[in-house]
């Protein structure tokens, strides 16, 4: 039982990656609960924070416009047995669209490898999803 509760989460997590890859918002939201809180880490710091599926809406639908291309490959996927964590190695590379700062301008290719840490409730929504690099 637990072993199909960790494969399900899995599939969740490849799905929302899948779609978060194709800019499919919609896609990647159906996948989250209602109360979905989202962290963006930086060297131990959260430099972002969403509660809210609506929140998160606004923040993808807002960075969506910052990239030309964008694909989060995982490299390691691992989750525990009852379903409820998912850890994922991730590389990371964009093409951006506009310029974010004066080092990061429109045409530049972003490479940044991390880990993601998708939290799932019982029935099979993402309740926390957090980004560390």
């Amino acid at each position: 039982m637990s072993e199909d509760k960790n494969k399900q989460a899995v599939e969740t997590v490849q799905a929302y990656i899948a779609a978060y890859n194709c800019f499919d918002i919609d896609g990647m939201l159906a996948l989250a609960a209602d109360d979905v809180v989202f962290r963006n880490i930086v060297n131990g710091k959260t430099e972002l924070e969403t509660r809210g599926v609506q929140a998160l809406r606004e923040l993808a639908v807002r960075s969506a416009e910052w990239f030309e291309s964008r694909r989060q490959t995982v490299t390691q996927i691992v989750g525990n047995a009852d379903g409820t964590r998912i850890e994922a190695q991730i590389d990371y590379e964009a093409k951006l669209a506009v310029d974010l700062s004066p080092e990061a301008k429109a045409g530049r290719v972003l490479r940044l490898a991390g880990r993601s840490v998708f939290e799932l409730r019982d029935d099979g929504k993402l309740v926390v999803l957090e980004d560390y690099s």
